[in-house]
């Protein structure tokens, strides 16, 4: 069977360090060319500055892995999808909404493939944590992802933008775990959002949801952390206290603790591979409407200026 050839459209750090790496480590995919007008792309790897160049002059492409920043994706996956290209989107997979839905029914009438990659997700203590927790009562839910954003996001002026999503850029990453490891859905109750007063995202935030169960869910994310980054989700529940930390790459349930190796993105390109063998999408919007739920209902508080 053929590779399947792939364009990485968006060439700057997520994609030079966890894109590439997957793809060349994954018979299935061959990495045909890199887009993007700030960067040269990879020696012997054709690069072009526009999806529309690239489209024009080739090579061709079977499907393109979208990392440009969510306000402008809508725009090139629906060109892409317009030819039958295959389409993975880096998280959250978009600015909104109704854009996400609107692709996800035009993969559907072209035939394409469309992914809403949560790279968390294929942490490798993830899917054992689930397993685990199917057949536990939830009792209480404590996420706190604290990280600097200097560090993750110097200089980059689009993520404080309106669709950038501020501090829920990494916390939509322990969203697309919760929903994904809990056994009941859950919802947003109350929340306050902490936005700097030059900035239209927040820096910070606090939140509360509840489960259909009851057990009530607090998530504490903030973009000030120095020292010590924190990315945990700890699940108290009728058997003992499960506890994921280093953003899902470490398991510790009440027999013991296991570490596991960075298996994100492998993940997501077995997965992808797999959806466009197979015919078909994958498309969870779960996480990002809990954020869009948080900047609907949540109360503004306003703090210093943030400047890199």
């Amino acid at each position: 069977m053929d590779p399947i050839r792939i364009a990485i459209i968006g060439f700057g750090k997520i994609a030079r360090d966890q894109h590439v790496p997957a793809i060349r480590g994954n018979g299935a995919f061959s990495l045909a060319a890199t887009v993007s007008p700030h960067d040269s792309g990879l020696e012997g790897v054709p690069h072009h500055t526009s999806l529309d160049a690239l489209l024009a002059e080739g090579p061709a492409v079977d499907a393109v892995a979208l990392c440009t920043p969510p306000q402008v994706r809508y725009d090139l996956a629906a060109q892409a999808l317009a030819r039958g290209v295959h389409v993975f989107l880096e998280k959250p997979p978009g600015a909104t909404l109704a854009e996400v839905s609107a692709l996800h029914a035009r993969a559907d009438k072209v035939g394409a493939t469309l992914f809403a990659a949560w790279h968390s997700r294929f942490a490798s203590g993830v899917a054992p944590a689930r397993a685990w927790l199917a057949e536990r009562r939830i009792e209480k839910v404590s996420i706190v992802w604290r990280e600097d954003v200097r560090v993750w996001h110097p200089g980059q002026a689009w993520i404080w933008q309106p669709g950038g999503l501020g501090v829920f850029d990494p916390g939509i990453n322990a969203l697309s775990i919760a929903t994904h490891i809990l056994p009941r859905p859950f919802f947003l109750t109350n929340a306050t959002l902490v936005l700097p007063e030059n900035r239209a995202a927040p820096i910070a935030a606090d939140l509360h949801f509840r489960d259909t169960g009851g057990a009530p869910i607090h998530m504490d994310l903030d973009w000030r952390q120095t020292g010590p980054q924190s990315w945990d989700i700890t699940v108290e529940t009728d058997a003992g206290t499960l506890k994921l930390s280093k953003g899902g790459a470490v398991l510790q349930l009440p027999g013991g603790t296991e570490h596991g190796e960075d298996v994100e993105y492998a993940g997501l390109y077995s997965r992808f591979a797999t959806l466009i063998r197979g015919g078909r999408s994958d498309v969870d919007t779960d996480p990002l409407r809990l954020v869009a739920d948080a900047f609907l209902r949540g109360w503004r508080e306003t703090t210093d200026a943030f400047h890199d």
